[in-house]
């Protein structure tokens, strides 16, 4: 391999022959060795010469970051997808009815399949987990989950890995899903899609081009600190010897020397060196702040936050908001969630009455004295039994709490009409 070294001129100088003669300067180039190691460039001058060395090929490796970079490899990433992934599967799945007065939940052998034994070998909450890591890394934003259903009746949702499905159009609104090179009408399966696309809506576009960049960025990062780290010349001594000495001609002269003067045979033994031939110097080696690769970290992981919609503390950067941790599951994780439940809903039931919907309660950040505050307030206002209230504190149910009380020594409900004051009695 031959490297072309061009000398930049000025204008004036272009008029003139480029000749070694004319510039009093010699070039020479690099060439790669058999071994894999190069030669050095040399710039040399009337004035003075200087050099310049590449490194050999094993300490250019530690340095430099080639190749494509998947985001699952990517720590960072990987640890904010993980994150959405637990959350948006710890919550529970309600198969809900619609009806004049209210919302009720409904049990049966369907809500038991979506929120507790989806197919034989997953769990609800795997079977998200697995949903939301293939939207946002390997489906590129799409993720496909076959129904298997008998006798009108649905049994098991089988997730599709990415690399056995295919999206293509068939017109400009229709489309088709091949899997394992079988096809199949997007009625049949569950797709779920994120950051529709701008030409055809119904394919996700996810966040692989975007979080590209700042992946390849925090791997050059983490290569560049490793380099570092496994770097040997980063000497705290620097001992300054007379070069006309016969000892220094030889690798064997210089380590006698060391032997005799400089190492000891036990920690904190003085040096005995020769005054006039020995200058020892202490210096201050690079460190990873001098190179400030901590703020381009810190911008990166930032810039991987604010991307996926997640709090910078979810990565290490900032402290602990309540706040807007509440904010992050109103805004990421629900969205996220409606894109699941609304797909379930739309494939899964025939009823317009019935939808899935998933209890998200559990993931934002009360305290415990909100908890008893609310609770209190609701029961003294007969919108809550005092159970519910117990199951927001995660106590155990108590028959003797279902009525609803009142205020007025907290009566129940069903018996105000036998207050003395309302029946003629003492006040």
């Amino acid at each position: 391999m031959r490297v072309q070294v061009r000398e930049r001129r000025t204008p004036q100088a272009r008029d003139r022959p480029r000749s070694s003669a004319g510039t009093g300067r010699q070039m020479t180039g690099i060439r790669a060795k058999a071994d894999g190691s190069t030669t050095a460039l040399q710039a040399s001058g009337s004035s003075g010469g200087a050099m310049l060395w590449l490194t050999d090929p094993k300490g250019f490796d530690s340095l430099a970051c080639d190749g494509y970079v998947r985001l699952a490899d990517s720590p960072e990433i990987s640890a904010a997808v993980n994150t959405i992934a637990r959350l948006v599967g710890s919550m529970t799945i309600h198969l809900r009815r619609a009806n004049d007065h209210g919302d009720e939940r409904v049990t049966n052998d369907l809500s038991r399949v979506v929120d507790i034994t989806p197919n034989r070998y997953l769990t609800r909450s795997a079977l998200i987990q697995w949903i939301v890591r293939t939207l946002y890394l390997d489906g590129r934003g799409n993720c496909i989950v076959l129904p298997i259903t008998e006798r009108g009746r649905l049994r098991e949702l089988m997730p599709i890995p990415s690399a056995y499905t295919a999206l293509y159009a068939t017109s400009l609104y229709d489309y088709r899903v091949e899997i394992a090179g079988r096809e199949y009408l997007p009625e049949n399966l569950l797709h779920f899609a994120i950051n529709p696309g701008s030409f055809y809506p119904w394919r996700g576009e996810g966040y692989t081009v975007t979080l590209s960049t700042v992946a390849n960025s925090l791997k050059q990062a983490a290569a560049t600190e490793t380099g570092f780290l496994q770097s040997k010349w980063k000497p705290s001594i620097i001992v300054k010897v007379d070069a006309l000495a016969d000892e220094f001609s030889t690798k064997a002269g210089r380590k006698k020397l060391l032997e005799e003067y400089v190492e000891g045979s036990e920690a904190g033994e003085p040096w005995l060196i020769p005054a006039e031939s020995f200058d020892v110097q202490s210096i201050k080696p690079l460190t990873l702040s001098d190179l400030a690769l901590k703020d381009f970290v810190e911008l990166d992981k930032k810039t991987v936050a604010t991307i996926l919609g997640i709090p910078a503390f979810i990565l290490g950067v900032g402290e602990f908001k309540r706040d807007e941790w509440n904010n992050f599951i109103s805004s990421t994780i629900m969205p996220l969630a409606q894109i699941i439940e609304q797909e379930l809903t739309k494939k899964l039931l025939t009823d317009p009455d019935l939808f899935f919907r998933f209890n998200n309660r559990s993931l934002l950040n009360y305290s415990m004295d909100e908890l008893i505050k609310a609770g209190s307030e609701m029961v003294d206002r007969m919108a809550m039994r005092r159970n519910e209230w117990r199951d927001w504190m995660g106590l155990e149910y108590d028959p003797e709490m279902d009525e609803l009380l009142a205020l007025e020594n907290y009566i129940p409900a069903d018996r105000l009409g036998d207050q003395s004051k309302l029946t003629g009695g003492e006040t």
